[in-house]
């Protein structure tokens, strides 16, 4: 018997994203503390924080496969979160304008049965094009993407913001790199398709 495939996250983005691997999963609400620690580079926050999303609902799924996952976007060194609210995704398109941000999209799959995780992290880089505070204004007042690394939904209208991507995974960047994920399940024994 396959083991239930569990998401411990609250994003409707990773929700929709794992969808389309057709595979049925349970969601479960984790509660993580997301502040980076003192020192910590980007990478290791998000990977750090994938891995203790999926562990955070571990107890509330025994015999599960649990797929934690975070998302912290990285300009000159300085970690961007979540922005939460208008002046604060202003001030992060402001900032980023011009500009090279290296989104890491960590993704852990935790085997609640042995308590092994493997954790990977997939950077992707997107640089900014150099656009107006009335773009910034028309765009936020459009999308409203408060709930997103960066400010931006590159899914949506935040392309209009962007020059260019490049990375291996786009799903990387809207929240859950799914390449990474099918690999991880055909290592655990449930690939996608049923066959590996």
């Amino acid at each position: 018997m396959s083991p239930t495939l569990v998401l411990a996250s609250t994003s409707t983005y990773r929700r929709e994203l794992l969808a389309r691997l057709q595979l049925p999963f349970d969601v479960a609400r984790p509660d993580v503390d997301e502040t980076p620690l003192p020192g910590e580079r980007a990478e290791q926050t998000a990977l750090r924080l994938a891995e203790a999303k999926a562990r955070a609902v571990a107890p509330r799924f025994p015999g599960s496969l649990i797929i934690g996952s975070d998302q912290v976007a990285l300009l000159d060194g300085e970690q961007l979160g979540k922005p939460g609210h208008h002046a604060a995704a202003v001030a992060q398109l402001q900032k980023m304008r011009g500009r090279r941000v290296v989104f890491h999209t960590a993704l852990a799959l935790l085997d609640s049965r042995s308590g092994v995780a493997e954790v990977v992290d997939v950077p992707y880089e997107v640089q900014l094009r150099t656009y107006s505070d009335e773009l910034i204004e028309r765009y936020l007042r459009t999308e409203q993407p408060y709930d997103c690394a960066g400010s931006a939904k590159t899914e949506g209208l935040g392309v209009a913001l962007i020059e260019w991507m490049r990375g291996d995974d786009p799903s990387a960047l809207v929240g859950l790199p799914l390449m990474a994920l099918t690999t991880l399940l055909q290592r655990a024994g449930l690939p996608p398709l049923g066959v590996i």
